[in-house]
């Protein structure tokens, strides 16, 4: 049975999609006008391995993850490379595309830029003033009156008091209350033709918010399932789109909505702004592709996402020890036996908020005992559990060929097993009992054995 942590709930629920048999999700994408950084790799990958899971559960999936293609970001640096909008817009969603499948992250069953939707955000504008959310500001903006929404603030916890302006990028004068969003921006003399819709309030062009409403209402329905996205989307977007697409529809949004955690360097929170993040591009250059998407998974999509290149060192001798284990034995059936108690185990942690750390830590069990025993059935099981998380799914010896010599286990002296005891015991009494089963199960496939002794003592053999 399936449980998704809520952040509306902020709680985990039992999953029941309102269709049974079919799950529709939208996810908030990127806006394209650079390369995509760790922090768009996470969504990107967290969200592949959802759909992936909910399909290995017997759903069919309708996974909607939109780009945004018109903004003021885009405006201005198209405008400073001197080229068209949809030029610039075309090349960096070839490069969102390349990126994405380098992380063998499935394509969704659809990818609506917002430019292709402008009609439908009108005919949600148009909903919202007739049913009396929506005004013109002083500025000729079309502004969410927050106050007349008697929901407004539920998903991200905050009163009305609490709250500030949701604008994305400015603060729109003009408007009734500073709380009030702009739902649709008129045009300035500046921006290019390309950028300016026509539309019952002038030309113009949408805000940031309703783009995602009125794509997710015309591709899924006004009610539908999971809506995902980063946590720093929570507020104001997400909630700016349950005041708009209730506000327009007058039913219920969404039923579950799910945030991934930050991704940190040196424990602070990556951004532009303090010049801390890194591309997708620039970790390639560095790290095999399924390294970030094992690095990513690792950790439970809620916790936050420490980066450095000694977690990503790790990761990747972690992963050369899951393909060691498939080299030069032929996997049994790829077919998965859920009553297998190996993958009823792996199962459980899934169904529990999408815990990859403990269903890693199962294909850490699998290996061992593959290495142990060269069964192809453990073999085929362990490369079936991990294709459902897009793990293994190439040839061991081409991998291990291409993966750099150095493991960050192998040959481990007694110092470093120490070392590796000692980041078990502080894991578990940061009651990180699924990071603790991961490095008991990696020692494991590295033919170390732990015996936990009475007093908190830990001793170890080779096996």
């Amino acid at each position: 049975m399936l449980k998704i942590h809520n952040t509306l709930a902020r709680d985990k629920q039992v999953f029941a999609p309102i269709e049974p048999g079919l799950v529709r999700m939208y996810v908030c994408g990127m806006t394209v006008y650079d390369y995509c950084h760790l922090g768009h790799a996470r969504v990107l990958v967290v969200f592949d391995m959802v759909a992936r899971w909910l399909r290995a559960s017997g759903y069919r999936v309708v996974y909607v993850r939109n780009i945004t293609d018109i903004d003021d970001k885009i405006i201005r640096r198209a405008q400073e490379n001197g080229e068209s909008i949809q030029a610039l817009t075309d090349r960096y969603i070839a490069y969102l595309n390349e990126d994405a499948a380098a992380l063998g992250v499935l394509r969704p069953d659809h990818e609506p830029r917002a430019t292709r939707y402008v009609p439908a955000m009108r005919r949600l504008i148009s909903a919202l003033e007739k049913n009396g959310y929506a005004y013109r500001s002083a500025t000729q903006d079309v502004c969410y009156a927050v106050r007349k929404f008697p929901g407004y603030g539920r998903l991200s916890g905050k009163t009305l008091e609490d709250l500030r302006a949701g604008e994305r990028v400015e603060v729109a004068e003009g408007k009734n209350d500073p709380l009030d969003f702009v739902l649709w921006k008129h045009a300035k003399p500046e921006e290019p033709d390309e950028a300016k819709w026509e539309s019952p309030w002038g030309r113009g062009r949408p805000g940031w918010h309703i783009e995602c409403s009125a794509m997710s209402s015309e591709l899924l329905g006004p009610h539908f399932d999971i809506h995902g996205g980063g946590q720093d989307l929570q507020f104001p977007h997400h909630e700016n789109e349950i005041a708009q697409s209730e506000g327009a529809h007058g039913c219920s949004f969404v039923n579950y909505w799910m945030h991934n955690g930050f991704v940190r360097i040196d424990d602070e929170k990556m951004s532009k702004s303090l010049g801390n993040f890194f591309t997708i591009r620039e970790v390639l250059k560095q790290y095999d592709a399924e390294v970030v998407r094992f690095f990513i998974l690792r950790a439970h999509y809620r916790s936050p996402l420490n980066y450095s290149d000694a977690h990503l060192d790790d990761a990747r001798g972690a992963l050369t020890r899951l393909y060691t284990a498939l080299k030069g034995v032929t996997p049994g059936a790829a077919k998965i036996d859920w009553d297998e108690p190996h993958a009823a185990k792996f199962r459980v942690a899934m169904d529990d908020d999408f815990n990859t750390p403990e269903a890693i830590a199962v294909l850490f069990e699998l290996a061992n005992e593959t290495n142990r025993t060269g069964a192809a059935q453990a073999a085929g099981l362990l490369k079936a559990l991990a294709g459902v998380l897009g793990l293994l799914e190439r040839d061991p010896v081409a991998y291990l060929q291409a993966a750099p010599a150095a493991d960050a286990l192998a040959g481990l002296d007694g110092a470093a097993i120490e070392a590796r005891i000692a980041a078990r015991v502080a894991a578990k009494k940061a009651r990180d009992f699924a990071e603790a089963d991961r490095i008991r199960a990696e020692l494991l496939a590295a033919g170390i054995v732990l015996e936990d002794k009475p007093g908190g003592l830990t001793e170890w053999r080779r096996a």
